[in-house]
Formats: C-alpha cells, structure tokens, sequence
C-alpha cells in the first residue's frame, strides 16, 4: 500500500491530505513536501481521515512539520482515525499537536 498525498494551498494555509499508509517507504515523500511547501504557509493542515497505518518513520515525519511550522505559525492535525489517536497517546504526540476532528 501506498501513500496518497493531496495538497491544497488558499493563502497562508497549505492543507495537506494524507490517504494510505505513512511509513519508512513513503515517510520521504510527506517529507519532500514539508521541506519544499512551507514557504509562506502560516497555518499547516494535516488531513490524516484517510491515513490507515503510521510507523516511527512517520511521525518523525510529523514531529519534523510540527517544529518547522512553530517558527512560523500552526500546525493542526485532522480526523486521525482511533488507531492513530492511540498512537499518538502512546508516544505523547497528544501533548504536541493540535488534533481537530474532521467535521472542524
């Protein structure tokens, strides 16, 4: 399986839509796009409603986003499924992010 990445930018907000699986094959691509998308994004929108498995690969991935974007705005997280909340309670990620449900 692999990792589907869609990108919406409306101004400053760059929303970042994650379907499939977030692990040491395709981690480097959501890492492409941090390191290339940020210019000028003050809000940063991680969709993860679609996202079905994440491995360490990939919240390094994530935690990487989440300190880029604290110099220059937010980063939010988006509907991660129970599996993901679980993990992030796991790893402590919920003291981290922000995490809103999908419907927000």
């Amino acid at each position: 399986m692999s990792l589907d990445i869609v990108k919406n930018r409306e101004g400053g907000t760059l929303e970042v839509v994650l379907n499939g699986r977030l692990d040491t094959n395709t981690s480097p691509d959501l890492e492409a796009v941090v390191k290339q998308d940020l210019d000028g994004v003050t809000k940063l929108v991680l969709d993860m409603a679609g996202l079905e498995y994440i491995s360490s690969a990939g919240l390094r991935v994530v935690l990487a986003a989440h300190k880029a974007m604290t110099t220059q705005g937010e980063m939010v997280v988006r509907g991660p499924r129970e599996f993901i909340m679980n993990i992030f309670e796991l790893t402590g990620f919920l003291e981290i992010l922000t995490i809103e449900d999908s419907a927000a």
